[in-house]
C-alpha cells in the first residue's frame, strides 16, 4: 500500500488505528470461539477470518448514528464497528439469555440489535437484501437521508432474493449499497463453479447500477468504495453493487473440514495475504505502528475478549419456557 493514503481519503491517524483495532478485535474473538468450539464449550462458528478489512472499511464508511446495516453471518466486523461489544457476541456464541441478538435462540452469526440499527437476519442466505431494499424505500418514503448496507457471499449473489433485491432498487434508485464479500467458495463449491460471468460486479449493468469490483483485503479501498456508494445514495442517484475480493481462511464454519475440497497450497497462499499482516505493515511504514503500540492495543483487545468469555460462560442460559416467547400460531 502506498504511504499516507489514509489521509488523501480523510482519515486521521487514530480513524486508522481503531479500524485496525476493531479488525484484531473481530479476529480475537473469532479465535476464541473456536477454541470454545474444539473444547466442547460452545456448539457453532462461522468464521470471519480472512474478511476483516473488508468489513471494517465498508462499516467505518457509514454513518453509525443513522444508516442501517444488515449482515451476513460472517460479520463480526460489522457489527463491532456499529456497536455490538465483545460481550454480546460471546454471549450469542454460549447460547445464553442475555443475548442480544435471539435471547439465546438462534446460532452464532445471526446478528441483529435494534439500538444500533443491526437489522436481524435469518438462517436461509439473501433473504437480508430484500429486506434492505424495504427498509431504503421506507426511508424515502419518511424522507430520512440515510442509506442500507447489506452484505452477502458470492454464493449468495446466485440466489432469487439477489436479483429480486436488486431490481427493485435499481428501478425506484433506492439508497441501497450491496456488498459481497467474494471468499471464492460457497461452503464447498469453488467460484468457477458458481458464476458464468467473471465478477459479481459484472451483473450490476443489468439492474442499472455502477458495480465496482475491490481488494477486500485492503480497507482503505474498502471504505473508498463504500464512501463513495454511500454519498451517492444519499444525493438521490441509487444503489451501488460493490465486490471486495476476500479469503476464507478457516472452513466453512466448525462443522466443516475444507480439506476435502481445498488443496493446502492454496490456502498456504491465502495466509499470506492476511489483511491483519497487510493492514500492520501499512500502518507501520506510515510510522504509526510499533512493537510497543501493538503490543498496547492486542493487550487491550485481550482484556475485552478475555472479560466477555468469562462473564458469557458464567451467565444464565435461557429457561426452558422461555422457548415459547415470541411464537406465534393461527387460531
Amino acid at each position: 500500500m502506498e504511504k499516507n493514503r489514509h489521509a488523501e481519503l480523510g482519515l486521521s491517524d487514530e480513524q486508522v488505528l481503531n479500524m485496525y483495532e476493531t479488525m484484531l478485535l473481530a479476529r480475537r474473538i473469532d479465535e476464541r470461539m473456536w477454541l470454545l468450539n474444539r473444547s466442547g464449550k460452545i456448539p457453532f462458528v462461522v468464521s470471519c477470518q480472512g474478511q476483516e478489512a473488508a468489513q471494517v472499511g465498508a462499516a467505518f464508511a457509514l454513518n453509525r448514528e443513522e444508516d442501517y446495516v444488515l449482515p451476513y453471518y460472517r460479520d463480526l466486523g460489522v457489527v463491532l464497528e456499529f456497536g455490538m461489544t465483545a460481550k454480546d457476541l460471546m454471549l450469542s456464541g454460549f447460547g445464553k439469555a442475555e443475548d442480544p441478538n435471539s435471547g439465546g435462540r438462534q446460532m452464532p452469526g445471526h446478528f441483529g440489535q435494534k439500538s444500533n440499527r443491526i437489522v436481524t437476519g435469518s438462517s436461509p442466505v439473501t433473504t437480508q437484501v430484500p429486506h434492505a431494499v424495504g427498509i431504503a424505500l421506507a426511508a424515502r418514503m419518511e424522507r430520512k437521508n440515510l442509506v442500507t448496507f447489506v452484505t452477502f457471499g458470492e454464493g449468495s449473489s446466485n440466489q432469487g432474493d439477489f436479483h429480486e433485491g436488486l431490481n427493485f432498487a435499481g428501478v425506484h434508485k433506492l439508497p441501497v449499497i450491496f456488498m459481497c464479500e467474494n471468499n471464492h467458495y460457497a461452503i464447498s463449491v469453488p467460484l468457477e463453479k458458481q458464476l458464468a460471468c467473471e465478477k459479481v460486479s459484472d451483473r450490476a449493468i443489468g439492474y442499472g447500477m455502477p458495480g465496482i469490483t475491490v481488494d477486500g483485503n485492503d480497507p482503505l479501498e474498502v471504505y473508498k468504495a463504500v464512501k463513495e456508494a454511500a454519498d451517492r445514495g444519499r444525493r438521490g442517484e441509487g444503489p451501488s453493487l460493490i465486490e471486495a475480493i476476500t479469503h476464507r481462511l478457516t472452513a466453512h464454519s466448525s462443522d466443516d473440514n475444507d480439506r476435502f475440497y481445498r488443496p493446502s497450497e492454496e490456502l498456504d497462499k491465502m495466509k499470506t495475504e492476511d489483511p491483519l499482516v497487510l493492514f500492520a505493515t501499512y500502518l507501520q511504514e506510515n510510522n504509526l505502528l510499533d512493537a510497543n503500540i501493538e503490543k498496547e492495543i492486542n493487550d487491550r483487545v485481550m482484556i475485552k475478549v478475555n472479560e466477555a468469555t468469562e462473564y458469557a460462560e458464567k451467565a444464565p442460559y435461557p429457561e426452558p419456557e422461555d422457548t415459547l416467547k415470541f411464537v406465534y400460531a393461527a387460531e
